[in-house]
């Protein structure tokens, strides 16, 4: 990941707990500036202050649904994405007011890029054309959710057919 991800913000729910993957750490260690609370309460008093592009609540390491987590926040704050992980995949997902859930078991990259298109692009090297997003500095082309790992030649080519659209 490119330095630019230390300037994204990521208000992290989650208590240490042996029975449940910990995910904060390994986002911090990815460059972004985590900064964790152990509660939904803390979270909303700590909001304005924080000032998040992105919030993230690890509903099982703090032994809740989530659901009024959500609520709170999405009360304080329409603007801020939210990204539930839950034990298990929710009967109604509509009555929850996060932008993704996650059902666990899952690994920190899949977390990585279902919150990618939630934060806003920071970096310089971006190039994009339509629905397409050519990360320079990365290698990678992303187009909605989905993103391909590019070899060098294959981001030149690239940058130069979406910097020359209509021309090639």
């Amino acid at each position: 990941m490119s330095n630019t991800s230390s300037m994204i913000k990521i208000l992290f729910i989650e208590k240490k707990r042996t029975d449940t993957p910990i995910f904060s750490s390994g986002l911090a260690e990815k460059g972004y500036d985590v900064i964790t609370v152990i509660s939904g309460k803390a979270a909303v008093e700590d909001l304005e202050k924080v000032n998040p592009q992105l919030v993230v609540v690890n509903a099982p390491s703090i032994r809740s649904s989530g659901q009024r987590i959500c609520q709170s926040l999405k009360k304080q704050t329409e603007s801020i994405p939210i990204v539930l992980i839950v034990e298990h995949e929710p009967e109604d997902q509509q009555k929850i007011d996060a932008d993704i859930i996650l059902a666990l078991p899952f690994t920190l990259q899949k977390l990585l890029n279902r919150i990618r298109p939630l934060l806003p692009n920071v970096a310089k090297n971006l190039v994009k054309a339509g629905n397409f997003e050519l990360d320079i500095d990365n290698r990678i082309v992303r187009c909605g959710d989905k993103q391909i790992v590019l070899t060098p030649r294959l981001v030149v080519l690239l940058r130069v057919l979406m910097e020359h659209k209509g021309e090639v």
